[in-house]
């Protein structure tokens, strides 16, 4: 597929919305979309304009024949000059390097997080449910809750912090 091609088959919104892609990056992507779509316009516009020029319609018009035949002469002798792109194509092809860099390195963290999350939904999906888990079971699993437990115990701190104003204070006597 050729360029050209490749570059009317590009769905923009799609590209901009459903990537995740930064702000940044999708700020970029419209600049450089509008900047192509100008450049399109302007080169379809100078492909429609009239490019002879008809030195006899200015023989007839002009008492100068001298001016018209040196115009002439420098139109027929002219020849456009041509310039080195190189340099802003190695500088476009390490932008583009750096963005496929960007873009590998986001793919892969993407992936590990989302295999990270799988992991912790299938983790989720197999646990027992809560109204069957008992203290020896969250203590197990995290023993440094135990650990605060004894602390607050060996310092005679019997009630929670906050728990009377959630449940209110109840006493047996």
């Amino acid at each position: 597929m050729s360029v050209k091609a490749a570059a009317t088959h590009i769905d923009w919104t799609k590209l901009t919305t459903s990537l995740g892609l930064k702000t940044e990056t999708v700020a970029a992507l419209s600049a450089f979309r509008k900047r192509n779509e100008e450049a399109r316009r302007v080169l379809t516009d100078l492909k429609e304009q009239k490019t002879a020029v008809d030195f006899a319609h200015y023989r007839k018009v002009l008492k100068n024949q001298a001016v018209v035949d040196e115009l002439e002469k420098s139109f027929k002798t002219f020849k456009a000059a041509s310039y080195d792109v190189q340099a802003q194509i190695k500088s476009i092809e390490a932008v583009e390097a750096k963005a496929l860099d960007r873009a590998k390195s986001t793919a892969t963290k993407v992936e590990t997080e989302l295999a990270d999350l799988q992991a912790t939904l299938k983790n989720i999906e197999n646990s027992r449910p809560v109204e069957e888990l008992t203290a020896d079971d969250v203590l197990k699993s995290r023993p440094e809750i135990a650990d605060k437990v004894d602390a607050r115990l060996a310092k005679n701190k019997w009630d929670t912090k906050g728990y009377n104003d959630k449940f209110g204070y109840v006493t047996l006597f």
